[in-house]
C-alpha cells in the first residue's frame, strides 16, 4: 500500500497567509522535490478569502472585515469568495494529475476528488451529490465548495471548504454579492442556499472526527495510507517565500481590479459558475477587456483569451471567431465560447446604455 503525507492540524486556527502558502506548496513539492501527494487539513481564523480572479474590493466590505477583526486575502485557486472559521474544514490536496484513480481533464479530476468528500459525508450519515459548478449539494443546499489549479504542469493543488457550521450573519456583513447571483438578500436567502454538517445531523459535532472520515475516505478512495507529518525545510522556504510574494503582499490581495470608470459589465449564470465581464470600448473596437467571477480556469488561459479579443471588433461574430482562434475544450470549465460571447455582447450593451 502506497503511503500519502498528511498536515494536519486541528487546534491551532492558521493565519490566511500560513494556510494559503501551505496549500500552493503541495503541489510545488510534488514536481519539484519528490514528495508524494500531501493532504493538509486545518482550521483558519475568521476570514475571507476570495478566488484568484476576483476583484476583493467589489466582493468584500473591507472595512466591516478590519472592524470585525476578520482577515481577508486572495487564493491561487479560482472560483468564488468563501468564509472560514472554527467550524469550516479547510482542505489542501497536492496530487499529481496522472496518478492512479484521477480522472482526465479538468471535469475528471473534480469528480474523483468529489468523490471523495462524497464518501466522507455518507460516513457520517449525509447523501451528498456533485454539482458542476464545483460545489457539493445536499438537497439542493450547498455544503461543501471545490476549487483547483495546475501551475506546475505536473501536480494539481485542490481546494475544498467543508460546512461543519457557518456564520452567515457574518457572511452577510461583508460580503458584497454580484445581484445576479442572488434574488434578494437576507438570512433566509443565504439560509436557502446553504446547509451544514451540524444542521443534517441535528447535533453538534467537533472538527477532529470531520477531519477523520475525510482522511480515511481518501485512504479508501486510493488505497493508500496516511503519514502524519510536517513540512520539510525545503518546503518551509517554499512557504516562507509564497508568504512574502502572495499572502502578504498587496500587490497580490488587490491584484485583478476591475476598472470602473466607462465600463460595460455583463453577468451570466452558466453550468460552469457566474461569468463577469468588464468591458471598454474604443468606438467599436475592444480596449480593455477583464474576464472574471466564479469558474475554474488558468491565469494562463484567462489571459489568451483577454488578449485575443484585445483591440479587435466588438461585433458578435467578430467576438465568437476570435474565441474560436484560441479556445479549447475545458479552456473554462462548464463554459463554452457562444456561452462567454454572450457575457461578452452583454457588457458591451451595458456600456452603451451607460
Amino acid at each position: 500500500m502506497h503511503s500519502w503525507r498528511l498536515f494536519k492540524d486541528t487546534v491551532d486556527h492558521v493565519s490566511t497567509a500560513s494556510g494559503l502558502s501551505i496549500d500552493d506548496t503541495l503541489p510545488l513539492s510534488l514536481s519539484r522535490h519528490g514528495s508524494p501527494p500531501i493532504l493538509h487539513l486545518y482550521i483558519f481564523r475568521p476570514s475571507a478569502i476570495v478566488g484568484k480572479y476576483q476583484d476583493i474590493e467589489a466582493a468584500l466590505r473591507l472595512d466591516r472585515c478590519r472592524d470585525r477583526g476578520t482577515e481577508y486575502n486572495r487564493r491561487s485557486t479560482g472560483g468564488g469568495t468563501v468564509i472560514m472559521g472554527p467550524k469550516v474544514v479547510a482542505l489542501g490536496l497536492g496530487i499529481n494529475i496522472d496518478h492512479p484513480g484521477l480522472g482526465k481533464g479538468i471535469g475528471g479530476i473534480f469528480e474523483s476528488l468529489s468523490a471523495v468528500l462524497i464518501r466522507a459525508l455518507r460516513d457520517l450519515g449525509i447523501k451528498a451529490g456533485f454539482r458542476l459548478k464545483n460545489d457539493l449539494e445536499v438537497d439542493g443546499k450547498k455544503i461543501a465548495g471545490l476549487s483547483a489549479t495546475l501551475e506546475t504542469e505536473k501536480a494539481i493543488l485542490f481546494h475544498a471548504s467543508l460546512l461543519v457550521d457557518f456564520d452567515i450573519p457574518l457572511m452577510l456583513d461583508i460580503m458584497n454579492q454580484p445581484p445576479a447571483k442572488l434574488h434578494d438578500r437576507g438570512y433566509s436567502c443565504f439560509s436557502q442556499r446553504i446547509t451544514t454538517i451540524q444542521e443534517q445531523l441535528g447535533h453538534d459535532i467537533d472538527m477532529g472526527p470531520v477531519m477523520e472520515v475525510i482522511e480515511k475516505a481518501f485512504s479508501q478512495q486510493f488505497g493508500v495510507s496516511f503519514e502524519k507529518d510536517e513540512p520539510d525545510r525545503w518546503e518551509k522556504e517554499s512557504i516562507k517565500s509564497l508568504a512574502n510574494t502572495r499572502y502578504t503582499n498587496p500587490d497580490w490581495i488587490f491584484s485583478h481590479k476591475h476598472p470602473r470608470s466607462s465600463m460595460g459589465m455583463g453577468e451570466l449564470k452558466t453550468p460552469g459558475g457566474l461569468l463577469e465581464i468588464y468591458l471598454s470600448l474604443a468606438g467599436s473596437t475592444i480596449e480593455h477587456i477583464v474576464i472574471t467571477g466564479d469558474f475554474f480556469s488558468t491565469t494562463k488561459d484567462i489571459n489568451l483569451l483577454e488578449s485575443a479579443l484585445k483591440w479587435t471588433s466588438a461585433k458578435r461574430e467578430k467576438i465568437a471567431e476570435h474565441l474560436s482562434e484560441v479556445w479549447r475544450e475545458d479552456m473554462i470549465h462548464g463554459v463554452d465560447v457562444p456561452t462567454l460571447t454572450e457575457a461578452i455582447v452583454k457588457a458591451k450593451e451595458n456600456l452603451v446604455r451607460a
